[in-house]
């Protein structure tokens, strides 16, 4: 009997140990990680808040606050209008290729933005879709336009994966009951689903208005960079930072941190916890 019970007990102790042991390991890596990401943060923050009110004075990072947001805030509505039908549409509806669908619309997430960039400069420029396109005014090689395409282009498919996301944990029975009360499929959809997806709706909304903000890769490929044209926060950023222009550059960087860190904060508030479910 106390053979059994010390064994029980060398048992015991050698898992506790084996615990502490694997906490550690993982506080290590995570306090690393963490602390690297600070730093690396914190040179840019130290060095460029300090000249941000002087900077916003700046007719150059004017501008490019101005089109950034109106170019972000364009494209993100767009991503709403497509991403909310779409999700739906995917997620309640059973139909052959399904996967197929799903795969395709997963494909802007998976390429780099510069691939996406030059896909859309290949479909939109010197080609005859993109001449009867800017026949009819719509240009989008280095436009703003251009900047408003590559935004929704590359945001639009992952909006429409947070939103899946939403919408697969609502109980499809609750829509079935309410059409079952008299509510056709729209009003269903806007009664019912709609205000029980509000919180991922919402946190998709602001992390796709973030990621438009900072989109450089696709947009610098179709839109190009110029200077008081096409010069977004991060255009400016790239373009200061080339030319030597530190206080400029930092300024444009911290506005973009300051931005992504707040929405980020919104977005695991309201609806980080469902995004990658599917």
């Amino acid at each position: 009997m106390e053979q059994i019970q010390q064994k029980k007990q060398t048992y015991n102790n050698n898992n506790k140990f084996s615990n502490i042991i694997f906490t550690a390991i993982v506080s290590i890596f995570t306090a690393f990680l963490v602390g690297f990401i600070i730093l690396a943060i914190s040179m840019i923050l130290i060095r460029g808040v300090p000249n941000l009110g002087e900077s916003l004075m700046t007719p150059e990072i004017r501008f490019s606050i101005e089109l950034s947001l109106f170019t972000s805030l364009v494209s993100t509505l767009l991503c709403i209008l497509f991403a909310i039908p779409i999700s739906y549409g995917v997620v309640r509806t059973e139909f052959i290729g399904k996967r197929i669908v799903n795969t395709i619309l997963d494909i802007p997430i998976a390429l780099p933005p510069i691939v996406s960039g030059v896909a859309l400069l290949l479909l939109f420029g010197n080609t005859p879709f993109g001449h009867f396109l800017a026949d009819l005014g719509f240009k989008f090689t280095f436009t703003v336009k251009g900047i408003i395409l590559a935004q929704f282009f590359v945001n639009v498919p992952y909006m429409i994966r947070i939103l899946k996301s939403t919408i697969s944990d609502i109980d499809p029975r609750i829509e079935f009951v309410s059409r079952t009360l008299g509510c056709n499929k729209i009003q269903s959809f806007f009664k019912v689903t709609l205000p029980l997806a509000k919180n991922g709706l919402v946190a998709s909304i602001v992390i796709t208005w973030a990621r438009s903000l900072g989109e450089f890769g696709a947009a610098l490929m179709l839109a190009g960079a110029t200077r008081m044209k096409t010069e977004t926060l991060p255009v400016s950023l790239f373009l200061n930072m080339s030319c030597g222009d530190l206080k400029l550059g930092l300024a444009a960087a911290s506005i973009l941190i300051i931005i992504s860190i707040v929405s980020l904060l919104i977005f695991e508030t309201l609806g980080g916890k469902t995004i990658f479910k599917m």
